[in-house]
């Protein structure tokens, strides 16, 4: 396969727009603690999965596990907070609760330099899932994280709450398969995908999680198909898209004229491919792995920074690589250490 010298490229993006990245997605407390595996089990959690919960259901997770730390999260935020660390001009579309947490979401985003665009739903005393959504992650010993999300009103983000004018703001639009699983998800990417093809605007999917994929397979495979530029996926979810037994069919099957397809494997690196061919990107080295939680959302970030900079391909999944490696270091799906001043010791900015 070649190396470093790949020359494939994303359809080119507009260079003339206010935002480089409009992230769409669920907005999610994350709470995360440290456990054995067998307390998987005692709370009926598919270890290294995500299984959706309601907001009551948290607490009393929370109750068994112990002491967590809070940290604003879900997965489409964490990539726009990782476009933000390199110098982006991000921006994330989502739904909260007028409660403390959908107030202290909003300030911590604007905060890390991400422009937040909530809609805001009332609290209802009658309603306990009528809240800022969270995500309880459990990290057991062997740096792998297992989610159970309670969506909250995060899950009522419908087409009104994504402005067309932010939409139209950005060089590329990213959103992951978990939007899918929100009651109007249809009129969600509809509108998405009606308002990039009117602005020439790129659009970035990530497939989020296996069994994810197993649920809106159909839905999934017409989006890439038809409306995708760039696609994001681990080993298991494009074997799981595409049925494919290998990752190198797997990468067969999807190619088509104009879309990138990046396939993260671990400490193996990642796999991009363009235009029928396949570049290998080595892993950024780290000395020790504490939580892989995030892994993926900041290779994205890394991915969108650069193509929506004008980067060769392979050098924007170099930046993916580096983010990754950063937020696997430490406990949580954020970066700790500025990505702009590591890529650019690294000789990547």
């Amino acid at each position: 396969m070649p190396g470093d010298h790949f020359e494939g490229s994303a359809r080119p993006v507009s260079q003339e727009r206010t935002t480089d990245v409009v992230c769409v997605g669920n907005a999610l407390m994350d709470l995360l603690a440290f456990a054995d595996v067998e307390v998987l089990d005692a709370l009926g959690l598919t270890p290294g999965g995500m299984t959706l919960v309601d907001i009551p259901t948290t607490m009393r997770i929370a109750e068994f596990v112990g002491e967590s730390k809070q940290v604003p999260g879900g997965t489409v935020t964490n990539t726009a907070v990782g476009i933000a660390s390199l110098g982006g001009t991000p921006s994330f579309v989502g739904a909260v609760a007028t409660d403390e947490l959908g107030d202290r979401y909003a300030a911590d985003l604007e905060a890390a330099g991400v422009h937040a665009v909530l809609e805001r739903f009332p609290e209802d005393p009658a309603d306990p899932d009528a809240a800022t959504g969270r995500c309880f992650v459990v990290v057991t010993p062997d740096a792998e994280r297992t989610m159970a999300t309670a969506l909250g009103v995060g899950g009522r983000l419908d087409r009104m709450g994504i402005p067309i004018d932010v939409l139209g703001s950005a060089r590329l639009v990213y959103f992951d398969g978990y939007l899918l699983d929100l009651p109007d998800a249809d009129a969600i990417v509809a509108r998405i995908v009606a308002s990039t093809r009117a602005t020439g605007t790129a659009i970035a999917l990530g497939l989020a999680d296996a069994m994810l994929v197993e649920r809106h397979h159909d839905q999934l495979s017409r989006l890439v198909t038809s409306s995708v530029d760039v696609l994001f996926a681990n080993e298991l979810e494009v074997l799981a898209l595409t049925g494919a037994p290998g990752i190198g069919a797997a990468l067969d099957s999807l190619h088509q004229p104009g879309l990138v397809t990046v396939a993260t494997c671990g400490a193996a690196g990642a796999l991009v491919a363009s235009d029928g061919k396949v570049a290998e990107v080595t892993a950024t080295p780290v000395e020790h792995v504490v939580d892989a939680t995030g892994a993926g959302d900041l290779f994205a970030a890394g991915v969108c920074f650069g193509i929506t900079h004008g980067l060769e391909l392979t050098v924007s999944a170099r930046l993916g690589a580096l983010a990754a490696a950063e937020v696997i270091s430490h406990l949580g799906a954020r970066p700790e250490t500025s990505l702009a001043g590591l890529a650019a010791t690294a000789g990547l900015l």
